[in-house]
């Protein structure tokens, strides 16, 4: 059985890491890739496209995939769009890509934005280069060296947006079965992401699990001890009905 776990947006592998390791102790082959752009400064970031995020997080499911006999898909808030756009990529196999995804875990997935001037996110990377990044009152504290990203890149802003519709038209295609944490008071994202992908995807077996304590990266929050065991259990439970139906 296999995890490849999806970082979000300006983050790193470091904001899943008790995710990926709690996996991996309950015997998950866990895969964790960095994203094009991240980990490094805002400015590498600003010359990104959405594909870049997508097509390495595929290659990573592709590793694991290829030592393993189960597939699943984790992902953090752009990282649960990613899982997300994935299993719908994978739905569709013909051979040259894994097979499709035995389960998908999400924690505070994006489709969309508070900010409403995000639908103008087009012009405004015209005349702005950066803003600044959304402030949350109890945001873990880095671990490591995370990169510069004291900054947020309009056209990368513009980027996750094009992710997030691209992914929202192929969500009917997923079918896997689907958990999804979400965080009582996000500032990051809305409730409205989250009730849309609900309202969208064609999974057969749908689990949400509210979060009380957590903050938006709630894999490093209070209750990230819940995260891991709700996922391993779900996991381990799919991997068993996959493995019947292979």
């Amino acid at each position: 059985m296999g995890v490849a776990v999806c970082h979000g947006f300006s983050g790193t592998p470091s904001s899943v890491q008790p995710w990926a390791d709690g996996l991996a102790a309950r015997g998950f082959d866990v895969e964790v890739p960095l994203l094009p752009g991240h980990g490094t400064d805002w400015r590498d970031l600003e010359g990104r496209r959405w594909r870049e995020w997508t097509e390495r997080f595929q290659q990573a499911c592709a590793d694991v995939a290829a030592r393993t006999d189960v597939l699943f898909l984790a992902g953090l808030s752009m990282g649960g769009t990613i899982a997300l756009h994935t299993a719908a990529r994978l739905a569709a196999h013909d051979g040259a890509r894994p097979a499709p995804a035995a389960g998908i875990a999400v924690v505070n997935p994006g489709l969309g934005f508070h900010d409403p001037r995000v639908r103008f996110i087009g012009a405004y990377r015209l005349v702005m280069r950066t803003t600044g990044p959304i402030e949350e009152a109890n945001a873990p504290d880095p671990v490591g060296d995370e990169g510069d990203y004291s900054r947020t890149p309009i056209a990368a802003v513009h980027e996750l947006k094009r992710l997030y519709h691209a992914t929202d038209r192929l969500l009917p295609r997923v079918t896997a079965p689907l958990l999804a944490f979400r965080s009582d008071d996000d500032p990051v994202v809305p409730s409205s992401s989250l009730a849309r992908i609900l309202a969208r995807t064609s999974s057969r077996e749908v689990e949400v699990v509210a979060l009380h304590e957590s903050p938006h990266v709630a894999t490093r929050g209070p209750e990230a001890g819940l995260v891991v065991d709700r996922t391993a259990d779900a996991f381990h439970r799919w991997a068993g009905a996959a493995v019947r139906g292979a």
